[in-house]
């Protein structure tokens, strides 16, 4: 089983924001809307070996978590709107501590990156690591950032954790995923 993590810095934890408007009114939720895509969608199937955690630090009621399992996902098209809908479904449900199923198979929960680095031993994507490609063996739940970059606190709790990059350059968050499925892909082959 693949795991990415990705930090919505400003990604709203309300249900109560326009799909017409996500990369203002949502707080970014675009970024996360393509990442789920990059991470599920082949091009005539879905990834059923990838779960995916957005990870949403934006107002009004931080932190909240999304999970999207590809093993069970229903009702997901490869638009932003469409996730971006099942994400509003899920923020618009009462949390607890524990995963709750807001629509089939996606859920969410309170709680953020500290819950998730005491479940799973994440590695970090940042443009700064270590090259995938001189890996020996890749590792299963990657942790990375949308458009910002990891804050005082997100780089105290990640210290010590290793650095993977897919390139020398800083990518989008969805083509960096994009670039890591396709090395796990090309390896699986």
């Amino acid at each position: 089983m693949l795991r990415f993590a990705v930090l919505g810095h400003l990604a709203t934890t309300s249900g109560k924001f326009s799909l017409s408007d996500m990369p203002g009114g949502a707080g970014r939720m675009d970024i996360l809307c393509r990442c789920v895509n990059a991470s599920l969608f082949l091009s005539h199937g879905m990834r059923r070996d990838v779960e995916v955690y957005l990870v949403l630090l934006g107002p009004p009621d931080p932190p909240k978590t999304v999970l999207f399992p590809g093993k069970t996902v229903r009702y997901l098209s490869p638009d932003e709107r469409s996730s971006g809908s099942l994400i509003q479904k899920a923020l618009a449900q009462p949390v607890s501590e524990e995963f709750r199923e807001t629509t089939p198979g996606v859920f969410v929960r309170r709680g953020g990156l500290p819950e998730l680095l005491a479940e799973y031993p994440f590695v970090l994507l940042d443009e700064s690591g270590t090259d995938i490609r001189t890996v020996s063996l890749l590792p299963d739940n990657y942790l990375l950032s949308d458009h910002l970059n990891l804050n005082a606190q997100e780089v105290a709790a990640v210290a010590g954790m290793p650095v993977f990059s897919v390139g020398p350059l800083a990518l989008h968050a969805d083509h960096t995923l994009t670039v890591l499925l396709n090395e796990h892909d090309r390896r699986a082959a």
